[in-house]
């Protein structure tokens, strides 16, 4: 009996244990996913349309993506895109429509966002990424209310 509830006490404290750990942060021995160290030397690609997703969230996602596209250049991304999609930065999940089905890339864009707002630079920022940090977004705040896209220039 004795035996039994030491496994089970044994068990239990692992499990609390395991669910205190950060799900996604990086390992010292994981590889930082691919990304871009410097700013773009050429025009970067559009943006996915935010307007084609009706989804609040995901609307907002694609609209912040396009506010700092060149913040997203010089990161990586988490979900580990780079293997499974050839991303070469988190931007390329903006381009796409993969930031649309992933929660992680969503994170990482609003994370970037906010930083950048709060005068992060891209490398900070990237650090804050690599450290998990982008796993303390609340994105509670993007799923209310549609954010006014970008005004685009007159021609």
């Amino acid at each position: 009996m004795f035996r039994k509830m030491l496994i089970a006490g044994s068990l239990l404290t692992t499990a609390a244990g395991l669910l205190v750990l950060p799900q996604f942060a990086a390992s010292p021995d994981e590889a930082t996913p691919a990304f871009h160290a410097e700013a773009p030397k050429d025009a970067l690609p559009p943006t996915m349309e935010a307007s084609i997703f009706t989804d609040i969230q995901t609307f907002n996602a694609y609209v912040v993506a396009g506010r700092v596209k060149k913040v997203l250049y010089q990161q990586p991304c988490y979900c580990h895109c780079d293997r499974s999609q050839g991303h070469g930065s988190l931007l390329d999940c903006f381009v796409s429509r993969h930031g649309a089905g992933c929660d992680i890339c969503q994170k990482e864009d609003f994370y970037s966002y906010e930083q950048t707002r709060k005068g992060k630079t891209p490398a900070q920022i990237r650090e804050g990424i690599i450290h998990g940090e982008w796993q303390k977004v609340d994105i509670t705040k993007y799923t209310k209310n549609y954010m006014p896209p970008l005004a685009t220039p007159a021609k």
